[in-house]
């Protein structure tokens, strides 16, 4: 499909605006809507190939800048020292009810846009893949897709290090993708370990994926990507999304 991946809106949100880029098939008609949280650097290049992507299989994506509150609107971290300890350090800066404020606005946003049919996903990708799973606890959300989600397992997500995502996921009614690298040292086995065991506590719908790759081997740019696996793995995200939101 022809893709429209140039677009932006800015959401109005409790203390100020959050950019929200959005990219949809040009094509008539309505298609279901996909929330994409992006790593700690914002909405890279790679980032937004990932979601021209998703679009091009019949989805509208909407990709947030997850640290709206501390930079100005279109602000991209660069994939170096300086860029990855700022991501790190407003990781845990910003509040856990801010992220799941975004989340809510931005399913609000696609629930009404023209071109969505109403029918909701999540994915993500580091910091994006937990987002991406606190965000499938609204109840709006069929499906999440979340790739090597960070700060799960030791519930080390935002100020204070602490966030509640393992006690919630009682809440969990979407169908889950995991998928994770076994060579990615930011959520060890333990750590995957504990994340599957709450998961069956709760008898979540879920799939759990694990692969021999490196911590963001999605990413088409530095020397984790692994094309085999971006192929691999993202078909499992779009089999997911196919079999929930196209029934």
């Amino acid at each position: 499909m022809i893709l429209l991946s140039d677009e932006f809106t800015d959401l109005a949100i409790h203390d100020g605006v959050m950019r929200t880029h959005i990219f949809r098939p040009a094509a008539e008609g309505q298609f279901p809507g996909v929330v994409l949280f992006s790593e700690i650097y914002q909405v890279t290049a790679p980032i937004r190939r990932l979601a021209a992507f998703i679009a091009g299989h019949g989805y509208v994506v909407a990709v947030p800048e997850v640290y709206h509150e501390y930079e100005t609107p279109g602000t991209v971290l660069a994939y170096d020292q300086p860029g990855t300890e700022r991501g790190n350090a407003l990781k845990i800066e910003k509040p856990v009810a801010g992220y799941d404020a975004d989340a809510r606005a931005v399913l609000d946003y696609l629930a009404t846009h023209p071109s969505c049919n109403g029918r909701l996903a999540t994915a993500g990708v580091c910091l994006g893949g937990h987002l991406a799973l606190r965000g499938a606890l609204d109840p709006r959300v069929a499906a999440a897709a979340c790739f090597y989600p960070t700060d799960v397992h030791g519930g080390t997500l935002g100020q204070g290090k602490s966030d509640d995502t393992l006690a919630r996921l009682a809440e969990l009614k979407a169908q889950a993708l995991f998928v994770w690298g076994r060579q990615d040292p930011h959520v060890p086995f333990a750590g995957r370990e504990v994340i599957r065991a709450r998961l069956e506590a709760v008898e979540a719908r879920y799939e759990w994926h694990e692969v021999n790759g490196a911590h963001a081997f999605l990413r088409d740019e530095g020397y984790r990507y692994d094309p085999e696996l971006f192929v691999q793995t993202t078909g499992w995200m779009l089999s997911l999304f196919a079999r929930v939101l196209r029934r």
